[in-house]
């Protein structure tokens, strides 16, 4: 995600992600019960709230989730289960990733209008000072990724970004084979300078956030933020919506590559895994009340 509210996008949204069968959370569940806590924290990575903003924000989040999982954690189980069937009868083939990625972007777009009024009234209270700090904090984010991502030699990036898949796949298929760690290099050696597009496009869009905050007071200020949190597409630049297009594909091509080279053992272990979220979050007393 690209945006200080975007971060609370991507938590609310956690269960629908089209790559679960990627993400290192051992503990989903743990999570979703502590998202009150957890987004707070994660928004003043770029906001410098006040006691009585924190508060506000607190009530509204235990309302968004609330709503969350009474009208949109059923559907997610189902579509847990889906994933867990296509897994069981070996139909992991790039039409069925395709048509899974497309149902989690649109639970996602519903999580987005819930929370829209909730992020434009935070944020048309923002003051000068706060959003001054704002900007800074922009800033600093992508001096820290530029030196995390871009400034290490391409080969080094080609070789974190493998590392970084292998551990986000062991907890799920278990070890790998050799054949599939070859793949997955494979799969980083494609992506190339990913890196760089991906921050300046970060970077692109973080200018375009603060300058719609410097307009928060006018009319004009709501119809672009929803542009700026839901249509982000829209104003990627050109070179990073080429490489998103790229790394999507890629990303399935990889998980059905991946599944193919699998051993009996590893699609069990998956089963297992899948199934125990699914029965994690079927458990939560959000659903059982």
């Amino acid at each position: 995600m690209d945006a200080c509210l975007s971060t609370l996008f991507r938590c609310l949204s956690l269960l629908v992600l089209s790559t679960l069968l990627l993400v290192g959370c051992n503990r989903m569940d743990l999570a979703y019960r502590n998202l009150d806590v957890l987004v707070p924290w994660s928004l003043s990575d770029y906001l410098s709230m006040n006691r009585q903003q924190k508060g506000w924000l607190d009530e509204r989040l235990k309302a968004h989730l609330a709503w969350h999982c009474r009208t949109q954690l059923p559907g997610y189980l189902t579509w847990l289960g889906d994933i867990r069937q296509m897994v069981a009868h070996n139909e992991v083939t790039d039409a069925q990733l395709r048509l899974r990625t497309e149902q989690a972007k649109q639970a996602i777009a519903e999580v987005a209008d819930q929370i829209m009024p909730s992020a434009t009234q935070l944020l048309r209270g923002m003051d000068d000072e706060q959003v001054s700090d704002m900007r800074e904090a922009f800033a600093e984010d992508i001096r820290e990724r530029e030196a995390k991502y871009v400034k290490t030699p391409l080969a080094r990036q080609i070789e974190q970004r493998q590392q970084r898949m292998e551990k986000r796949l062991t907890p799920w298929l278990g070890e790998l084979n050799p054949q599939q760690r070859l793949r997955v290099a494979q799969w980083s050696q494609a992506l190339g300078e990913q890196n760089r597009q991906w921050i300046a496009n970060r970077a692109h869009w973080q200018a375009q956030f603060t300058a719609a905050m410097e307009q928060r007071r006018s009319e004009a200020f709501e119809p672009r933020l929803e542009q700026l949190l839901k249509q982000r597409e829209s104003l990627w630049t050109p070179e990073y919506r080429m490489a998103y297009q790229r790394t999507e594909q890629e990303a399935r091509s990889l998980l059905v590559d991946l599944m193919a080279q699998s051993s009996e053992q590893q699609r069990q272990h998956l089963q297992g895994r899948l199934a125990k979220v699914q029965q994690d979050f079927s458990k939560l007393k959000c659903l059982q009340s």
